[in-house]
């Protein structure tokens, strides 16, 4: 049986989402990539959740999400919210506008099932999924899933140290996959997009610093990109393949984190919950009544070989976590 998804309540809360197509399979090419961030971004818009990181690869999709803190709207922007999403020619865009026009309030019930679509992340990744298997069965002319299962989260402790491994992770995706050497040259990234100009993927990472233009900023974004740091014992300091790496780690060799970012690693997906230890055993307390009576901690350990990534994680994985 799965475990009720892990959302806390009265704080943000920032996730790591993973959704993958059925089966596999690669179906999101340029087109449907394209037609996914669009989605992805009203979708945000409407829910009132910010997008800080994503990649949109051919057979699945991850988005670095965070969710405010709950927030009373008041009508007029709910009304704005809900124009803009759905179009001025929407009836209900319509019905809202009257109402608000006239200085009238929503009935309590329409605006009760309007907030309650938004500022979930189970809401904004269940809604944005169907309206992309929508767009794209009706386009290609198929009906059925698309999506393989329930989207996958783990919640990322929202300070810059793991915010910071866990948006690079994101954006390496296509360099693992051989797809690109430079993930700028993938134009379905967060990355990628801020590097375009968009005003959103800009500010996401900024906030991954203290402060400081653009410019510079950016520098130190890529350069953490492409860190070359050195190994023990070895004096050339240069970014090696997976192959290499993965050896390195069979010896027992401890790698930067720019290097193990260059592996698939499950805890991104698989972990519940990344940070550091006080951050984990607080979510541990909160939701201890999802795990077995044996338990009596939360925080556990990443595999050794991954120990310099800097933090800790909810779920201790059994299978081997990179690869």
């Amino acid at each position: 049986m799965r475990m009720a998804r892990i959302k806390p309540c009265g704080r943000e809360v920032t996730y790591h989402c993973v959704s993958r197509i059925v089966g596999g399979q690669y179906l999101l090419g340029d087109v449907e990539k394209e037609a996914f961030r669009r989605l992805m971004w009203a979708q945000a818009a409407f829910c009132g959740v910010d997008i800080m990181g994503y990649c949109i690869m051919s057979n699945h999709v991850h988005l670095l999400v965070r969710v405010p803190c709950e927030s009373k709207l008041d009508d007029r922007l709910l009304v704005n919210r809900v124009s803009t999403f759905y179009g001025a020619n929407d009836a209900l865009s319509k019905r809202l506008t009257m109402l608000r026009d006239a200085n009238e309030p929503i009935p309590v019930e329409l605006k009760d099932q309007l907030l309650a679509r938004m500022g979930d992340i189970s809401v904004f990744n269940k809604e944005l999924k169907q309206r992309f298997s929508a767009w794209y069965n009706r386009t290609q002319g198929r009906f059925g899933t698309l999506w393989a299962e329930r989207f996958r989260s783990t919640i990322v402790e929202g300070v810059a140290e793991t915010m910071l491994i866990v948006s690079a992770y994101i954006d390496l995706n296509p360099v693992r996959a051989g797809i690109v050497k430079d993930p700028k040259d993938y134009r379905f990234c967060g990355y990628a997009e801020a590097l375009g100009g968009r005003d959103q993927c800009r500010k996401a990472i900024m906030s991954l610093y203290p402060c400081g233009p653009w410019r510079q900023i950016s520098s130190r974004y890529r350069e953490f990109l492409f860190l070359k740091g050195g190994m023990p014992g070895h004096s050339q300091k240069r970014m090696m393949d997976r192959d290499e790496i993965l050896r390195e780690l069979d010896r027992g060799a401890k790698l930067s984190a720019g290097h193990l970012l260059r592996l698939r690693i499950r805890y991104f997906s698989d972990g519940l919950a990344l940070g550091a230890t006080p951050f984990v055993e607080e979510l541990y307390r909160e939701f201890q009544d999802r795990f077995s009576e044996q338990r009596k901690s939360g925080a556990r350990s990443l595999n050794s070989a991954l120990s310099n990534l800097g933090f800790v994680s909810l779920r201790e994985l059994k299978k081997k976590p990179f690869s």
